[in-house]
């Protein structure tokens, strides 16, 4: 399929994106969007990092997008090339009409993902790099299933408060998973009472509490409606984790060090997780592979790079120590 050009990036320089054609699904054409940071000379200065000779691909969240240049810049800082993914449907790679985010299954991100490797193999002309997925939330979950069903693909695997595991736990989870998947054989679109109160915007949003702005289109401040079909594919991947993925590089898993799940507002939110049972997430950690390090970080946020300064110069600090772990 053929490819547009490099183009400037909503970010602004020195952020460019390339869109990625993916053929067509029932709501037509759809893509995913890479986004890369234009390295100056002053880059080449961290070329001995840690993560030297590393491609590093993010992924985002469910309701998300790559807005967080602060990581590119760090990631780069520790040595290693920094991409983007705006898997299809979300952010750069919605179009009208589109369901925002949907997916029935996760391993359709398969294409995405592939894509943007391709892309970012041709870039370095055959040369032998590592490769380091990093995906936050959502975005983790899949990095996991992907990297588990790609054995000898990746060198290392990060993990930003990946959704490995139902909020009510594994329990839970076998409780409401049939329910959801009679739903999504059913009417697998439709809707979904709204769960997410507002929360998390909250506490990352320079509206709120936080100090982050973005497109509030792309991250809406309740999340994307959800759907049976959806929720479906992800009760799916979480069960595949339950079971054991057999990860057989390093994977590195941050996590606030408390979850606030509660259906009102307190100020403890502005340094907890409030979207996921962190605990229960840190547990099924342990089921990704043989050497996982599970990073906990007080006072962190769900998305533990949109944290308070203190608590994001630890997330960079956990990453660079953990970067010698790697094979070279």
């Amino acid at each position: 399929m053929t490819r547009t050009e490099w183009t400037e990036d909503v970010l602004g320089a020195p952020y460019e994106r390339l869109e990625l054609p993916l053929g067509e699904d029932s709501e037509g054409a759809v893509v995913a969007t890479l986004v890369r940071r234009r390295r100056s000379a002053a880059d080449l200065l961290h070329a001995g990092g840690p993560l030297h000779g590393t491609d590093v691909l993010y992924v985002h969240g469910w309701s998300d997008y790559f807005f967080q240049t602060e990581l590119a810049e760090r990631i780069e800082r520790l040595g290693a090339r920094f991409h983007a993914l705006d898997l299809r449907k979300y952010g750069r790679s919605l179009r009208p009409r589109q369901t925002p985010g949907f997916i029935d299954s996760l391993e359709t991100y398969d294409e995405d993902i592939g894509a943007a490797l391709d892309v970012i193999r041709a870039e370095h002309h055959g040369e032998r790099r590592r490769l380091v997925p990093m995906g936050h939330s959502t975005g983790g979950l899949t990095l996991s299933l992907w990297a588990a069903r790609h054995p000898g693909a990746v060198d290392g695997l990060i993990l930003n408060s990946p959704w490995l595991e139902f909020q009510a736990s594994a329990v839970g989870r076998a409780l409401v998973a049939p329910m959801i998947k009679l739903g999504a054989r059913r009417n697998p679109l439709a809707p979904l009472p709204a769960v997410d109160p507002g929360f998390y915007t909250r506490t990352v949003s320079a509206t709120g509490e936080g100090r982050w702005t973005y497109d509030q289109e792309w991250r809406p401040e309740r999340g994307f409606p959800l759907h049976p079909g959806w929720l479906a594919a992800v009760f799916d991947g979480q069960g595949t984790v339950e079971h054991g993925l057999g990860i057989a590089v390093p994977v590195l898993t941050m996590l606030s060090d408390k979850s606030m799940l509660q259906p009102r507002w307190d100020e403890g939110m502005a340094h907890a997780d409030v979207a996921l049972n962190v605990d229960a997430v840190a547990h099924r950690a342990l089921s990704l592979g043989d050497e996982v390090t599970v990073r906990r970080l007080h006072g962190a946020l769900h998305d533990v790079v949109l944290s308070a300064g203190p608590v994001r110069e630890q997330a960079y600090e956990a990453i660079g120590r953990w970067a010698h772990t790697l094979p070279r």
